[in-house]
């Protein structure tokens, strides 16, 4: 589909076929980004990763946090923190057993904390004031400016209020990183020699920093760039898809049977679920890859800009042009996918479909040269919770709602989350350990 957005010619893409000759086929020519206001002040003029322009220094960037920043290594590092904070998350919502609880407040909480410890080693002092600024952020960012289908016009910028905003927001976001940053180096600093650094995001990159070398210096710029991505990318996928997942569930009581039967029986004597057990609840990873299907964290991919001129299905497409994939719309395409509307986890068994990007009928996280590089880190933070939910819980609709009456309206933005909050009982917590 072909929309002219003010000076700009958009092309919606909403087929597994197209979406692949946009993302493999032509994918170098497809690779770039769009000018976006709100995220190009924010992200210190597209420094980060998801929106810099295709070229070095995005290369650069990108083999940083593949092969330093997200390994599966550095995730596994992680596991200590998660268990935490998802034990702590247990034992609140225990002692509101039989009340009702803002399970999405929660699951925002818990992925906030998780990654803020990932990233910083700990959760930063002002948790709260960063987690409102990422919110706002994230809403910022979101839906269509007309400060951006105007690029020519930068004075719509102002006049919009856009970049007054904005620049509010890098303010009070900056402060905080800035903190973070300087409190990291001086430990740095200060370290004895031959003593290892705990391993924390920020620690990780100020350490890359020191060593130099690179082509395009690391400055503390770029790695509040970088920290804002895992925020924004990350923390808000997670939390969204750990949301819709038990939204489905619940609306699917056998599912929800199923899923609580697995994780129970092969945790069965554990007293708890830990990573290690995560490998075996193969419902699991069946429900989390139907949820992504009917729910991708992102139901726009990131606009992707042309570089030159080219042609795809007999259509000539002009330099400059923006190409927005529809997620959603292929994730639910009736030509690939069997009763598209029914939440079915059983449809991926013996199912290739992966994460990887390379069925393009399956695309949560995108495919191509621009694949989001932090898919482990982002499962890592969905898997646990879920597990330990289903394990700890049974879980009952408020005021004597049926299961199939429950709202599932979505909320349209850069993430697509629940449009109302998802309030629940937990009963029956499971009498064991969760320390």
């Amino acid at each position: 589909m072909h929309l002219q957005l003010g000076e700009i010619s958009t092309i919606v893409v909403s087929s597994a076929e197209i979406a692949k000759e946009v993302m493999i086929t032509h994918g170098i020519i497809f690779a770039d980004r769009p000018y976006v206001a709100a995220l190009d002040i924010l992200t210190y003029g597209s420094r980060d990763i998801a929106m810099a322009h295709y070229g070095n220094y995005w290369r650069q960037i990108r083999k940083i946090c593949t092969v330093e920043l997200l390994t599966a290594k550095r995730v596994q590092s992680f596991e200590s923190f998660r268990q935490e904070e998802v034990s702590a998350l247990v034992k609140s919502i225990s002692s509101s057993q039989g009340s009702p609880i803002n399970l999405s407040k929660k699951i925002f909480s818990l992925t906030y904390r998780i990654t803020s410890r990932a990233a910083f080693g700990n959760v930063c002092n002002d948790h709260e004031l960063y987690s409102s600024v990422v919110d706002e952020i994230v809403k910022l960012g979101s839906g269509f400016k007309v400060a951006d289908m105007y690029p020519s016009f930068r004075v719509l910028e102002r006049i919009s209020g856009l970049r007054q905003k904005a620049e509010a927001l890098l303010q009070k976001s900056n402060k905080i990183l800035q903190d973070i940053i300087n409190e990291h180096r001086a430990g740095l600093e200060s370290e004895i020699i031959g003593e290892e650094a705990k391993e924390d995001l920020v620690t990780v990159l100020l350490k890359i920093q020191q060593l130099g070398g690179l082509e395009f210096p690391l400055t503390d710029k770029e790695i509040k760039a970088i920290i804002w991505d895992i925020f924004g990318g990350g923390g808000e996928t997670s939390s969204t898809s750990v949301d819709w997942a038990m939204s489905e569930m619940v609306r699917n009581p056998r599912v929800l049977k199923k899923a609580q039967n697995e994780v129970r029986q092969v945790c069965h004597g554990k007293g708890d679920v830990d990573e290690a057990s995560i490998k075996e609840l193969k419902y699991l990873a069946l429900v989390i890859k139907e949820t992504l299907r009917l729910h991708p964290p992102f139901p726009l991919l990131l606009p992707r800009e042309s570089r030159e001129n080219c042609e795809i299905n007999g259509y000539q497409i002009p330099s400059k042009t923006k190409v927005i994939i529809n997620a959603w719309a292929i994730g639910r395409d009736p030509k690939h996918w069997s009763e598209a509307e029914t939440f079915y986890p059983e449809r991926f068994l013996n199912s290739s479909s992966d994460f990887k990007g390379t069925d393009l009928e399956y695309i949560p996280f995108g495919a191509g040269r621009r694949i989001c590089p932090g898919i482990l880190f982002a499962l890592s933070n969905i898997e646990l919770p879920l597990a330990k939910l289903l394990y700890h819980f049974d879980w009952v609709l408020p005021n004597g709602t049926r299961h199939e009456d429950l709202d599932m309206t979505e909320d349209f933005g850069v993430t697509m989350s629940r449009k109302d909050d998802l309030i629940l009982i937990p009963t029956n917590p499971i009498n064991e350990s969760t320390e």
